[in-house]
């Protein structure tokens, strides 16, 4: 466990004293083991590092409302403590916007963005939306408003704890374009075409926006195409490292 700001942050490690480590972050409601299903390929040959992101697996959650700088901050902490050089940071879509921050910041020399959002989502409210933000405005009623939030919010937004409810909001409420265009690292964006969660079209606009990177569409695939084709993704990862 890595202690940041009196949370503990579980996290695993491969030390194989190479040169060229590995970071990689997971998405929204998920744990190192997401993520592992990629980074087991390259534990013999590199430094590997695996976090559970603050209130995810067994990471204790913030004291505080974070923001994305926030996690940021908390990585690159635990990346110092371990002396990881050359660093490829591998992201998938919560964590993918976190590595998109943690590159503008820090010296990475590859970055690998999983159908990452980066941008505030304009949607339509529904019907049932509206209702409840209407309720929640009338005083007597302001008291049912937790119930109500677990019936109308997402999936994501169910599942969370009060603590990690406010994280979400920030969190999809968070616009980091100004971050992308500060990334000097080469980056490889892989999407699914039929993602659903983050349309491909973001996997374009990303590419406009950071000045040396592709995207490679995996057709058919969903959030999690990234998994769907896993053989591909590794071998795009090892080419990335070999160059």
């Amino acid at each position: 466990m890595f202690s940041y700001q009196d949370i503990k942050i579980n996290y695993k490690f491969i030390n194989n004293n190479s040169k060229e480590s590995l970071v990689f972050l997971h998405g929204w409601g998920q744990n190192i083991e997401m993520m592992d299903f990629i980074a087991e390929s390259f534990q013999k040959e590199y430094n590997v590092l695996i976090v559970d992101l603050p209130g995810h697996g067994k990471s204790e959650e913030p004291k505080t409302v974070w923001g994305l700088v926030d996690f940021a901050l908390m990585v690159n902490s635990l990346v110092e403590s371990l002396k990881l050089k050359h660093i490829t940071l591998v992201g998938h879509s919560f964590g993918g916007k976190i590595s998109i921050i943690y590159a503008a910041k820090y010296e990475v020399d590859n970055l690998v963005l999983l159908a990452s959002p980066y941008k505030v989502a304009i949607t339509k409210l529904s019907l049932k939306t509206k209702i409840f933000k209407r309720i929640c405005k009338i005083k007597c009623l302001s008291k049912y408003s937790e119930k109500l939030k677990k019936k109308v919010g997402s999936t994501d937004y169910r599942n969370a704890t009060p603590m990690m409810r406010n994280v979400l909001v920030k969190h999809v409420n968070t616009d980091v374009t100004d971050f992308c265009k500060k990334i000097k690292a080469p980056t490889i964006i892989i999407w699914g075409t039929n993602d659903t969660t983050v349309g491909i079209e973001n996997a374009y606009e990303l590419e406009k926006l950071i000045k040396d990177s592709a995207v490679i569409p995996y057709d058919g695939g969903t959030h999690f195409a990234y998994l769907e084709n896993r053989g591909k993704t590794i071998a795009i990862i090892d080419s990335l490292l070999r160059r």
